[in-house]
């Protein structure tokens, strides 16, 4: 049942993303950066973590789940580092994340070709 949950609460997510691509002027990339935001702003209320316990990986694989898990990293690192884990803490948290990004676009890079206009 689980799997039901995720499934549904990810793909609303995805409508919503949907809908305001279809419906509004807003860019692709603000509506992505919307979604981080968010993430970080329902995370900083509290009412992220009950998502991720009810939706799993259906909540934390969207946009707004890196906001949520960059959010959870400054709240960790500022209580160890204090200011400086401001800085220190959404960079830890979501270092996986984003070394796999940078490596596999690296690696498509170079398997890739380039078309000449």
């Amino acid at each position: 049942m689980s799997y039901v949950f995720a499934f549904i609460t990810g793909g609303l997510i995805c409508v919503i993303g949907q809908v305001l691509i279809d419906k509004t002027k807003l860019t692709p990339a603000r509506i992505l950066t919307g979604y981080v935001v968010a993430g970080v702003f329902i995370s900083a209320v509290g009412l992220y973590e009950p998502l991720v316990e009810f939706a799993s990986c259906g909540a934390t694989v969207p946009l707004s789940g890196f906001g949520h898990l960059m959010a959870q990293g400054v709240k960790e690192s500022v209580d160890t580092y204090g200011a400086l884990g401001i800085l220190k803490g959404p960079l830890s948290a979501a270092s996986a994340g984003i070394t796999a990004a940078v490596v596999l676009s690296l690696i498509a890079s170079l398997i890739s070709k380039s078309k000449e206009k």
